[in-house]
């Protein structure tokens, strides 16, 4: 069997049967300190597909990072088919300063596929196109809520494409939703050059979650075994099927004052039923909020003070309360009780 040609990236090459760790060159910042991207490349020494793992797009979403030092510390990976190129930070400048946009004040997520002559921005997506998602046949592309408010462990996938619903079902979150591209997202451009991207959402901005980092380990594990590039001793198949949500809705506060939650992320409400009260700072008013449909809180609100029409609970669509709430307890057991993470490491 002829031996696997060296993976190239930037100007560094990554032979068959090693992972390295590259650091690609962004920018220099006005004091003369260069900026790079670093890249951890696991190159097997038998074929197989080329996926990205990445995370930190925005630069206050650290649960992402956090999952991939999880990942990378995977015994599965050690005889690796394929190769797994992971970017544990995308956005330097946003998680150096514990922002979510870069110092040009723009989104990186809506600047894509960029310009090698554009805005700090977009020649940033740029990098992140050329050397990175052109190269690959799969990316996952890990993402949490901004601050103030966090999301339970989903998976987000277009529109009829049956090929990435199945991928999500292998991933196993508790919840796949139905979400249309964004023009300038990573997801687009992508889908542009012939390449799918899974797009995990959990937790909370500048926050750790055991829980979604957990989900997004083991998701990100599944897909890999899935696609032949790893084993599958010691990755467990998700135990029930992940609930499908076609729509969902956001649920704002009906006046400002301070916000009493009675409800969690990834609660089961039944239309009708009270989710939150909203207070003058006196006691004297009470604004209710109500669940206009049966569904399950895939988002909300974690500062108990709002204004007149913020987001306070992001409600998805269910068919069945009752089969959705097994479902739901099915897999938080699972992964509570999954031994394959870092039990003794305090989040």
């Amino acid at each position: 069997m002829p031996k696997r040609a060296d993976f190239v990236i930037g100007s560094e090459r990554v032979a068959p049967g090693t992972r390295r760790t590259i650091h690609v060159p962004v920018s220099v910042l006005s004091d003369h300190t260069p900026v790079t991207m670093s890249v951890n490349v696991t190159h097997g020494r038998l074929d197989g597909p080329t996926i990205f793992v990445s995370a930190g797009i925005h630069g206050d979403e650290v649960i992402g990072v956090e999952i991939v030092r999880r990942l990378l510390r995977s015994p599965s990976l050690g005889s690796i088919k394929g190769t797994l190129i992971v970017v544990p930070i995308v956005n330097t400048y946003g998680f150096l300063n514990h922002s979510r946009y870069l110092p040009d004040r723009r989104d990186l997520n809506r600047m894509f596929p960029g310009s090698e002559t554009g805005s700090l921005a977009s020649r940033l997506a740029h990098i992140f196109t050329t050397e990175i998602v052109a190269r690959c046949d799969l990316g996952i592309d890990l993402h949490s809520a901004a601050i103030h408010r966090t999301n339970y462990p989903q998976i987000r996938v277009s529109p009829n494409n049956p090929e990435m619903l199945e991928l999500a079902n292998v991933f196993g979150a508790p919840i796949i939703m139905q979400s249309p591209v964004r023009e300038g997202s990573l997801r687009g451009s992508a889908k542009d050059l012939g390449i799918d991207v899974l797009l995990f959402e959990a937790g909370e901005g500048l926050r750790f979650d055991e829980f979604s980092v957990r989900s997004g380990v083991a998701g990100i594990l599944r897909v890999l075994r899935y696609k032949g590039m790893v084993a599958g001793k010691g990755i467990a198949k998700a135990k029930a099927t992940p609930q499908f949500c076609p729509s969902s809705k956001w649920l704002r506060a009906p006046t400002g004052g301070l916000l009493r939650t009675f409800r969690a992320d990834g609660d089961l409400v039944r239309e009708g039923e009270l989710m939150a009260s909203v207070s003058d700072p006196f006691g004297e008013t009470d604004d209710d909020i109500i669940a206009p449909f049966d569904g399950i809180i895939v988002g909300r609100a974690v500062m108990p003070i709002v204004n007149e029409g913020d987001a306070v609970f992001h409600l998805a669509r269910v068919k069945s309360v009752t089969r959705t709430e097994d479902m739901v307890e099915d897999l938080n057991i699972q992964l509570s009780d999954d031994p394959m993470f870092d039990e003794d490491e305090i989040i």
